[in-house]
């Protein structure tokens, strides 16, 4: 997947995730341990795509072209 594409589901999943803690506020008793396990899961998830974000920024540990270098 392309970085772009991953960036956009983190800022759909981060926007789940502050739905889901204003709803947790409102909610009854009955109702909270439902919200806290829908939170979890998508925490989970928008940490989950934190990483591979990340991890698609990083730089390669090794040359992948020789193009644009000056000769010593």
């Amino acid at each position: 997947m392309v970085i772009k594409a991953l960036a956009i589901e983190l800022y759909q999943a981060q926007q789940k995730v502050h739905k889901l803690q204003e709803k947790l506020e409102k909610a009854d008793l009955s109702g909270k341990e439902l919200v806290r396990r829908e939170l979890r899961t998508a925490t989970a998830e928008c940490e989950q795509l934190r990483r591979m974000v990340e991890a698609r920024k990083e730089k390669p540990l090794f040359r992948t072209s020789h193009k644009n270098e000056s000769p010593l």
